[in-house]
């Protein structure tokens, strides 16, 4: 496995929209290689998630994974998770407001809403289909990983400007009170 280069916001390829993979090339070595190599890069970058874009490759292939992360305190456990050709269903209409970052937009965060209560349809890594509901923090970390696909940065979402900030100025001002938003997320949604 080997730690690759995260491409930042300004590169075109994170506004592209990832095409499928077929459960052919799924099987293939440079696939795999890719899924591993991925998993080690956002890992090393202390990620919850990447998406194929992030690393320069326009496949509809991203990871998620929350464990003792201590970028995200607040955020619930997600197993390994991948997830090929995902796509989303919103089961309601609820939302909230939720902090977030991006391994592609370094030290920067911003408050955007997203729905609580999704279904993701996928493929795992051997191809075999899986259809999921997520919800709360865990929603919210699948349609930031599923917007990259589609070549939608979470800045595209931040409804009001003034709520964007630096990693220093969110541990300093915001952590605490979003910390506190998340726990009542996570109550009110699991999961």
């Amino acid at each position: 496995m080997a730690v690759l280069d995260i491409v930042e916001v300004g590169n075109p390829v994170l506004r592209a929209r990832a095409r499928k993979v077929s459960p052919e090339e799924l099987a293939t070595p440079e696939s795999q290689r890719l899924i591993d190599d991925m998993i080690e890069t956002m890992r090393a970058a202390g990620g919850a998630g990447i998406a194929a874009n992030q690393v320069g490759e326009t496949v509809r292939i991203a990871i998620a994974e929350v464990g003792d992360n201590p970028r995200y305190p607040y955020k619930p456990p997600i197993p390994l998770t991948v997830f090929v050709n995902p796509e989303i269903a919103v089961l309601d209409n609820a939302t909230e407001t939720l902090n977030e970052g991006c391994l592609s937009v370094p030290n920067m965060r911003g408050e955007l809403e997203r729905h609580m209560r999704i279904r993701v349809t996928y493929l795992d890594r051997e191809g075999v289909e899986h259809v999921e509901e997520k919800h709360g923090l865990t929603a919210g970390t699948f349609q930031h990983e599923v917007d990259h696909l589609d070549g939608v940065l979470f800045l595209d979402r931040v409804t009001d400007p003034t709520t964007l900030t630096t990693w220093a100025e969110f541990e300093r001002r915001g952590l605490e009170e979003f910390a506190a938003r998340a726990a009542e997320i996570t109550a009110r949604y699991g999961s």
